[in-house]
Formats: C-alpha cells, sequence, structure tokens
C-alpha cells in the first residue's frame, strides 16, 4: 500500500488516468468472461475437460457485443505506445531504444509463464504422464498467448506506424479498415486462409486510433514532443484529430450500433463476438468488419463516461486500485487459465469437482463459488509472480544512440519476430498433439532465443561495435 500511494503521490499531472483504468478493466472483464463461459465435464476416460458454454447459450451472443474488450486494449495499446515513444525521442532515444525497453513489460512476465509450464510438463513427463495429456493442459493454459501474438507484433511495427500516422493521421486508420473488408470478402467467398491480414489490419487500424487519442492531449510539462500535437502538419497533408466530444461519442456509439445488425443479424457475420464452438465464421479469429463496428461502438461508450472517469480518478482510492491492477496487469491476463486448470486439478483430486449440465440450474449456481475460488487462486499466482511484472516497470533504459545502432535495430527486431513466430508456432499447434515439454521444441527454442537477444539487449549489449 505505501509503494501504491507513493506511485499515486508521484503521478503527472497530464497523465491520461482514464486509459490505465480502461487497460485496467479490460483485463479483468477479459478473465471473468473466459472463467464465467468455462463448462467443466469429464471426457470418456472421466478425466476433467472443458470447453465454452456459448455454443449452448445463444441468447448470450449480444452480451459479447460488450464482453469482447480486446478492441479497448489496442486502443489504450496505441495511446499508451504513443506517449512512451514520443517521450523518448525527446531524449533523443530511438526506434530500437524503445522496442528494447518495451520488451521488458511485455516479454519478461511471458517468459516466466512459458518457463514455469514447461518445467512443470517436463516434472509430469518423468512421472510418465501421457504427452498428450500433457499438451492438452498446457495449450489450455497458454490460451492468453494468442493475444499476445497480434499485440507484440503490433508493438513492434509502432515506429513505423507512427510515423504514417505523422504524415497521413486518421486516412492510415481508415485504409487498414478497407484492407479489412477485402479480407472479409475474400474470406466469404474462399478459404479462411485468403483473410489472415486482417489479423494485422484489424488490430493496427484501432491501434492507430490511440494515437489519434494522444494527438488530442497536450504535451506534459517539461516534455517537448517535436512530433506532437502541435506540431505543424506537412505541407499539402490536411491531418484530422480524433474527435473526443461528447457529441463524437455519441456518433460513435450510434454508428456502432446502427452498423452492427447490418452485418451480423441481416449480413454474414455472426453475432457473437467472441469464439462458438462450431461456427465457420469467428469475427474475432481474424478480426472482421463486424468487430471494428463493436470497436466504433466501444470508443463511443468510452467517450460518453469519459468526464464521470476522470472526476472518479481524482480521487486517492480508486486511483491507487487502478495503479495496483495495473502494476500485474498482464501477469493477471498470463496465468487466469492456469489458475482454472490448477483449482479443477485440486477440486478433482479431492473429488469434489461439480460437472453440472450448461445452462441449469446447478451450473449457475456454482458460477459465484467458481469465480471466487478462481479468483483466490490467481491472487496466489499474482503474488509470486506478479513482482517480475511490477520491477519490468521501472526498466527505463533511455540510452542515446550510439554506434551499432542499425545492428541493435536488426537484433531488436529479430528478437521480437523470434518470439512473435513461437507463440504462433505455439497456438497453432493442436491441443492433442503429443509434446512432451506441452509447448512444441521448435516454440520453445525459438522463443527463447528471441527473448534471450532482447535480455542481452536490454542489459546494454549492442549499443557500441
Amino acid at each position: 500500500m505505501r509503494r501504491l500511494r507513493q506511485l499515486a503521490e508521484r503521478t503527472p499531472p497530464g497523465r491520461e488516468r482514464y486509459v490505465d483504468l480502461l487497460r485496467a478493466l479490460a483485463i479483468t472483464m477479459v478473465v471473468l468472461g473466459h472463467w464465467g463461459v468455462t463448462v467443466i465435464e469429464r471426457d470418456a476416460a472421466g478425466r476433467p475437460s472443458g470447453h465454452s458454454a456459448l455454443g449452448d447459450l445463444p441468447w448470450a451472443y449480444p452480451l459479447t457485443w460488450v464482453a469482447q474488450v480486446m478492441p479497448v486494449f489496442f486502443l489504450v495499446g496505441g495511446y499508451a505506445n504513443a506517449a512512451s515513444l514520443t517521450r523518448l525521442r525527446a531524449r533523443d532515444g530511438d526506434a530500437a531504444g524503445w522496442l528494447v525497453d518495451r520488451s521488458a513489460r511485455l516479454v519478461r512476465p511471458t517468459s516466466v509463464l512459458v518457463l514455469v509450464l514447461s518445467a512443470a510438463a517436463a516434472v509430469a513427463r518423468l512421472l510418465d504422464a501421457d504427452p498428450t495429456r500433457i499438451r492438452e493442459v498446457v495449450w489450455f493454459a497458454t490460451i492468453p498467448l494468442w493475444f499476445l501474438v497480434a499485440y507484440l507484433a503490433v508493438v513492434a511495427l509502432t515506429p513505423p506506424m507512427y510515423a504514417l500516422h505523422r504524415r497521413f493521421g486518421l486516412a492510415v486508420p481508415l485504409v487498414l479498415v478497407a484492407l479489412v473488408g477485402v479480407g472479409d470478402l475474400l474470406r466469404l467467398t474462399g478459404p479462411e486462409e485468403l483473410a489472415y491480414g486482417n489479423y494485422l489490419f484489424g488490430w493496427l487500424a484501432v491501434h492507430q486510433l490511440g494515437f489519434a487519442w494522444h494527438d488530442t492531449r497536450a504535451a506534459p510539462p517539461g516534455v517537448t514532443d517535436p512530433a506532437g500535437p502541435s506540431a505543424p502538419d506537412r505541407p499539402g497533408v490536411r491531418r484530422r484529430r480524433l474527435p473526443i466530444s461528447r457529441r463524437a461519442g455519441v456518433v460513435f456509439l450510434a454508428g456502432g450500433l446502427a452498423a452492427l445488425p447490418l452485418l451480423t443479424v441481416l449480413g454474414p457475420w455472426p453475432v457473437a463476438m467472441l469464439h462458438v464452438p462450431g461456427e465457420r465464421l469467428d469475427n474475432a479469429a481474424p478480426p472482421s468488419l463486424a468487430l471494428l463496428a463493436v470497436a466504433a461502438t466501444q470508443l463511443g461508450l468510452i467517450l460518453l463516461l469519459r468526464g464521470p472517469a476522470e472526476r472518479m480518478l481524482r480521487r486517492t482510492g480508486p486511483w491507487q486500485l487502478v495503479i495496483g491492477v495495473n502494476l500485474v496487469v498482464l501477469t493477471i491476463f498470463l496465468w487466469h487459465l492456469t489458475a482454472a486448470v490448477l483449482l479443477v486439478g485440486l477440486l478433482d483430486a479431492t473429488g469434489t469437482l461439480p460437472t453440472p449440465a450448461v445452462g441449469s440450474a446447478a451450473w449457475w449456481a456454482w458460477r459465484v463459488p467458481w469465480l471466487l475460488l478462481l479468483a483466490v487462486v490467481l491472487a496466489v499466482l499474482v503474488a509470486i509472480f506478479g513482482p517480475v511484472e511490477a520491477r519490468s516497470t521501472r526498466h527505463r533504459t533511455g540510452r542515446r544512440a550510439g554506434r551499432g545502432t542499425r545492428t541493435r535495430l536488426v537484433l531488436t527486431v529479430a528478437g521480437y519476430a523470434a518470439v512473435v513466430a513461437a507463440l504462433l508456432i505455439n497456438s497453432a499447434t493442436p491441443a492433442k498433439a503429443p509434446e512432451p515439454l506441452g509447448t512444441p521444441v521448435p516454440a520453445l527454442l525459438a522463443y527463447l532465443a528471441g527473448a534471450g537477444v532482447l535480455r542481452l539487449l536490454r542489459s546494454g549489449w549492442g549499443t557500441r561495435g
């Protein structure tokens, strides 16, 4: 509590506290959503297994328009990345230095999860556990890493995408939305693989809106942003800032709500914005125009609630709570499904695991104790592993560019690419593949190589030469 109080007192006056609140709320909703729709059952061998309840609850599909909050995370990520990039460049930092700094917050907590799960899988294999069963458990626990594939790619592209934003403004997300539309058309008329570019185009579009939101803020006292909101536009280019008034909020909200039924109820896209087992089309994998309509709706709601939220965040108590969640927000996200694995294993071992039918009175009654027990298990995991992320927030190199800058940039991009490729391989590997370490060995080796390079760069290696 003392540290939270100190951090609250040191909060710069120009900080957009609302962004931190939105990040904390988005991750909290993801965690509660995953936990809430989980159905625990037993397979033919009597072992616990699980699936999403959404396929059995079609009436809940419209609720996913609120529950699908990944657009919010990319929006606030764009704001935060623009803010940190401009601050570093004001101190004569470079793109490589910014990417290295960013990797501390993202890769270090992820490395802990990967290493702990791999070690646990190795122990299970030594105890003669079935490799396929090991993979099933690790696959479920690493579902959150699928999101990190897209986010790490977007972070790695932030320097060039921010340069495009400074040059063309809101034209960039409009082009990206058009590309998502092309991908949707290809997916509807051909194989799903034709729309894989939407994984990048869709989330980049929302991320660019975060850049535009940052443009609406004045530079914090003592920080001069050479390419900030006050900088003149380049000759011949008319840039537009993101409108953030209440009137703009109403327009975004109404426009999104009008587009959603046209794209889903009347159009070809599913009403649900989360994965539904058995559906051929998925709005989030990859992002569709329908999901971007949800993003517009959520942006409108965010703008409408901004005033009351900012007044609340001026109070010490709420702001300290937001700071506390943000210190370990990635740890919460990464470990929340591992908490479910541990709880199910514990209850099964003690013979107290309920497996009520989805939608039954018993299943609904089990939701409250289920969520409370999961929260306890996750709190223990966060207490153990959260300090790794909390320490990462203090890591800032801020080094000026020196000799070997080009080599350092190449190494940094290679490190990010290896980590992204590793997480992609893991996510694409079937849940029932026989993997003795849970994670495919090529993915594990690529991840360790990429994370190792980024760790060396954070220590100062490669700044000269």
